[in-house]
């Protein structure tokens, strides 16, 4: 049944991907310029003969219908087409940079969905007094900040200050490190562009949280569970904390493609080689193959956290299972 289930939601992410696939490369071919403008920008040459010759060898030249048969042809097959900027091929240079945007965002997810969670479950627990309107003040005071604004400031204070942690990059250049004391290095780097990009949403999730949960503090289900004499904290993680995961859980899911957006920010200002910062550049030198499979691979990104929302909506309430095993029957 979960097999069936996770199949069924991939054939219906093919459609979306599709017609992802057709308004990048309309986008990309309404937009002005190209890699061999951006070269000659940033060479200063202008011999048109060289020009032309680039632009020949890129198929550049092609008509529009060409170039879109070709393009989705390379698509069908996999093939994400050669990076000018980079002069290897795009499947190659995602490659290179896609894991350590996974990771930035992963593990910012996974810190402020369980902060905003567990500030927003102690906020309603203590409704109306200071605790409460103290978290609700913190978090909208970070979530005020701009990213990359509160991402300088960590650098100053962590970095230059206190020198705690290091200014940016992914790992320290040069060093000669072990298996584990290269993973302590990379974490270390982490740390100041996971924690800004977390404080961003964190405000959301414990209003989402703190919200849900007096929803939840008000029902029926669990005034009938007081009446019964439960415990209260059996009460407040099965009758209260559950049900009110799903809205935090739904909102996870819908913030990845923002997540995403927001990590070209982080990336620049922390100087981390990953997918953000590569959009930027691929937007900078009009490596339009380039740009085209970035945007492809946000989208299943987002497509697959999506589908990961769906089994945490299975397990949180088991009455979804239900409802798919009846239509399925059906």
């Amino acid at each position: 049944m979960l097999l069936r289930f996770i199949g069924h939601r991939l054939w219906q992410a093919v459609p979306v991907i599709l017609i992802v696939a057709v308004g990048v490369f309309l986008l990309l071919e309404i937009a002005e310029g190209d890699a061999v403008d951006a070269y000659f920008a940033s060479t200063g040459a202008g011999d048109a003969g060289f020009a032309a010759q680039l632009r020949e060898q890129y198929g550049l030249t092609d008509s529009i219908g060409t170039r879109f048969l070709t393009y989705m042809t390379r698509l069908v097959t996999l093939d994400l087409g050669y990076s000018v900027a980079f002069s290897r091929p795009v499947a190659e240079v995602i490659a290179s940079r896609l894991p350590v945007t996974l990771m930035l965002m992963g593990s910012s997810i996974l810190i402020s969905g369980s902060l905003g969670v567990l500030l927003g479950g102690i906020a309603s627990w203590r409704r109306g007094r200071p605790t409460d309107v103290g978290i609700t003040v913190a978090a909208l005071f970070f979530n005020a900040m701009p990213g990359f604004w509160l991402g300088l400031l960590a650098i100053i204070l962590f970095a230059v200050k206190l020198r705690w942690l290091p200014l940016g990059g992914i790992g320290t250049i040069g060093a000669d490190l072990s298996v584990p004391a290269a993973l302590v290095d990379t974490v270390r780097h982490l740390v100041l562009p996971v924690m800004t990009l977390a404080i961003t949403y964190l405000a959301l999730y414990v209003r989402l949280m703190r919200a849900a949960m007096n929803e939840s503090a008000d029902s029926g289900w669990s005034l009938a569970a007081r009446a019964r004499g439960l415990p209260e904290r059996n009460i407040v993680l099965r009758h209260m904390a559950r049900p009110a995961l799903l809205p935090v859980v739904t909102m996870l899911g819908l913030k990845v493609g923002a997540m995403l957006g927001g990590s070209v920010v982080i990336e620049t200002v922390f100087a981390i080689p990953g997918l953000g910062r590569l959009s930027y550049e691929a937007v900078t030198q009009r490596d339009l193959p380039l740009l085209a499979a970035i945007l492809l691979a946000g989208t299943l990104v987002v497509v697959t956290v999506n589908i990961i929302v769906d089994l945490l909506y299975r397990q949180l309430d088991p009455r979804i299972a239900d409802s798919e095993a009846q239509k399925t029957r059906q």
